[in-house]
């Protein structure tokens, strides 16, 4: 079909979560994608986003902007990245067209993108925000998993959380993630403390358009950026504030900038978190990609649903093996 358009589906899936999930924008009890199909006539490549109010998206913007390049013609990545802004949309697109091009090949997505595989990689569980009380109980009931990451709130009960987790659990590896809640006060008073606790990152604690406070703020515990880092161009502003960069697919528009973003933040000094939306395996596929380049892994979205796709990405003690082929790429 060379010279003609590739055929493009888009729709909208709702999937349940095994619990409300909270942090401190706001809780939620599904998780809504959209799924993309590309085809070629002979192969369908698909994959899926999450568009987020947070970004000003929702499923009916997503479904716009897919539709308005539904009939370029010779669609490739590349091309794709010109016409459409980073984000859910061009992230659904951009991974199915990796999706169509590993099933067209017959070769897997890492080998298109000449970058190394890791058989197995220890990834992060999300304990929503809640009480210390209900979020110690959250964290005992996943006694089992290497590495936890507590959302946070911004008010005074943020170090008695930490505190109750790392009362039950004294050899887990924690993070936080302050989703922008934090003033510069707050900050000061409890990242000491978190050093004392064992936290090993801060994501995110100050509201991305007034993270300049961190050039003048001590990073005892290394903070990351996510809110405040979404591709290639935001990297410039960031290298005095940030220590570490959360890669998102949903954020870069997709895996190929995600691969750009990695390599760039890397020559940068950055460390890597690669991180996700709350998604199915189809979401967390291509993001798995990535985990030979960074050093945190984040890749809970499945975990939280109460059920999840055919031929999933698989999990084990705390640990995500490599999607399989009937999933993505």
């Amino acid at each position: 079909m060379k010279g003609s358009a590739l055929l493009i589906d888009a729709r909208e899936e709702i999937w349940p979560l095994k619990e409300p999930f909270t942090i401190s924008r706001g809780s939620r009890t599904e998780a809504r994608v959209v799924v993309v199909r590309v085809s070629n006539g002979e192969h369908t490549g698909r994959s899926e986003c999450v568009p987020l109010a947070r970004y000003d998206q929702s499923s009916a913007s997503v479904f716009a902007q897919i539709e308005s390049i539904k009939n370029e013609k010779n669609l490739d990545r590349q091309t794709l990245q010109t016409l459409l802004p980073a984000g859910a949309a061009r992230n659904a697109l951009d991974c199915a067209l990796w999706d169509l091009e590993a099933k067209t090949s017959g070769k897997r997505v890492w080998e298109l993108a000449n970058i190394p595989v890791v058989a197995q990689v220890e990834t992060s569980f999300t304990i929503s925000l809640d009480t210390p009380d209900k979020m110690q109980a959250a964290a005992k009931g996943n006694a089992n998993l290497p590495l936890l990451k507590l959302k946070l709130g911004g008010d005074g009960m943020d170090l008695a959380r930490v505190e109750a987790v790392r009362d039950t659990l004294s050899g887990t590896r924690l993070f936080i993630d302050a989703n922008e809640s934090w003033s510069a006060e707050h900050y000061r008073k409890v990242v000491p403390a978190m050093k004392q606790l064992g936290v090993e990152l801060i994501e995110q604690p100050f509201p991305a358009n007034a993270d300049q406070i961190l050039e003048n703020l001590d990073r005892p515990v290394p903070v990351c950026a996510d809110e405040s880092c979404h591709t290639t161009a935001d990297l410039g502003w960031l290298t005095s504030r940030y220590d570490v960069i959360n890669v998102k697919l949903d954020k870069t528009g997709g895996l190929t900038e995600a691969l750009r973003l990695c390599k760039r933040a890397g020559e940068s000094g950055f460390e890597l978190l690669i991180g996700c939306m709350v998604c199915t395996s189809l979401g967390i596929a291509p993001a798995r990609v990535l985990a030979s380049m960074a050093q945190w892994i984040d890749l809970d979205g499945p975990l939280l649903l109460s059920r999840d796709r055919a031929h999933p990405s698989p999990y084990a003690n705390g640990k995500i093996g490599i999607p399989p082929r009937d999933l993505w790429g």
